[in-house]
């Protein structure tokens, strides 16, 4: 991949380079005109857990506000769907400042889980959601199982909400979701509780801060979760050197970004092949080439995240690019989700 300076991270430093009809850069996933095939149009769309989307590609929960934010940068409706920040009963302040910290080809953050409360978020950001074609999809937090009932039950009053996404995974917190999403049994617990409450398919966020994903991703499903979105940001920290301090006001915030991908990949690959239930990849996703690989590892949807910080089109421009992709290979996004061909020598269950 060809490179270019920069000063600090590494999210921003590939340029422009066309590979396998994709292209990244600053047309992440535009189709390559050279290498359409117009006679063959390939069905984007995808169903999860009964729920139509149009395509497979949606912004992940916190890195695009309510939605309304990012409405004068891109075309919302081209979306597959949107996922709100993390919703709670009541409104949240969050951590103190700094809690934002660029890292090599990543990002620290520990905002706190900054929102406006579940009424309010009814009354003030779903309006504007309910005008859009793209699937709503709100993320549910809690510092105990009774808050994620509580907040859920409050969520069910709302007309245009499609899913819940269950956040028992976030590490920028003291506790609550944390060790919901580090423990099978507490982890059947939540789920089993907010499934009960939920009058809306319940996708379970899962931690990667954990030794085994595949038991977090049977407990969830067996708890009654519809779908399973993964990775979450890994825990991290930084340091000023000449202050001997943390970067972050929290101590340890979440990383994301490309430098978690590999990681992220991999525990896709390990859950999708552990349950039955749809699974939704996240983790570092720059272009749509970055997609295409959660996709064939067995994700059936994806979610882009820290790149909407630096680069608010990177959604449709993965969106284009894996049409641009299929249209080349004269296929379907839904005939690639678990296509990995795995060599005979490694065996069956050689990956969990």
């Amino acid at each position: 991949m060809a490179k270019v300076k920069s000063k600090k991270s590494g999210i921003r430093s590939q340029k422009p380079e066309v590979r396998n009809g994709l292209t990244n850069g600053k047309r992440l996933g535009a189709p390559n005109s050279e290498l359409r095939t117009p006679d063959f149009q390939p069905k984007m769309d995808t169903e999860i857990a009964g729920i139509h989307f149009q395509n497979p590609v949606l912004t992940a929960s916190g890195t695009f506000g309510y939605g309304k934010e990012f409405a004068h940068l891109i075309d919302l409706n081209r979306l597959g769907g949107i996922v709100v920040k993390g919703i709670s009963a009541e409104p949240m302040s969050g951590n103190p400042s700094p809690r934002i910290y660029e890292t090599e080809a990543g990002m620290l953050n520990a905002i706190g889980l900054q929102n406006v409360g579940a009424r309010r978020f009814l009354e003030e950001k779903l309006p504007f959601l309910r005008t859009l074609q793209t699937r709503t999809i709100v993320n549910v937090f809690g510092y105990s199982t009774e808050d994620y009932v509580r907040t859920i039950e409050i969520l069910n009053e709302g007309e245009g909400i499609d899913a819940y996404e269950l956040n028992i995974s976030c590490p920028n917190t003291r506790c609550g979701g944390m060790v919901y999403g580090n423990d099978p049994k507490l982890t059947e617990e939540v789920v089993g509780a907010s499934k009960r409450a939920a009058r809306r398919p319940l996708f379970v966020k899962l931690s990667p801060n954990v030794t085994d994903i595949t038991a977090l991703a049977r407990a969830a499903e067996s708890a009654g979760a519809d779908a399973l979105s993964l990775v979450n940001t890994f825990v991290g920290m930084a340091i000023d050197i000449e202050r001997r301090e943390p970067r972050i006001s929290n101590l340890t915030a979440g990383l994301s970004g490309p430098a978690i991908k590999p990681v992220a990949l991999r525990m896709v690959f390990q859950a999708a092949r552990a349950v039955k239930i749809p699974v939704i990849g996240i983790g570092g996703i720059q272009t749509s080439e970055d997609a295409l690989e959660y996709i064939i590892a067995g994700a059936k949807a994806v979610q882009v995240g820290t790149a909407n910080f630096y680069a608010p089109g990177t959604s449709l421009q993965v969106i284009e690019g894996i049409e641009a992709y299929c249209r080349l290979k004269r296929t379907h996004p839904h005939e690639l989700v678990g296509s990995l061909r795995i060599p005979e020598a490694l065996g069956t269950n050689s990956w969990g």
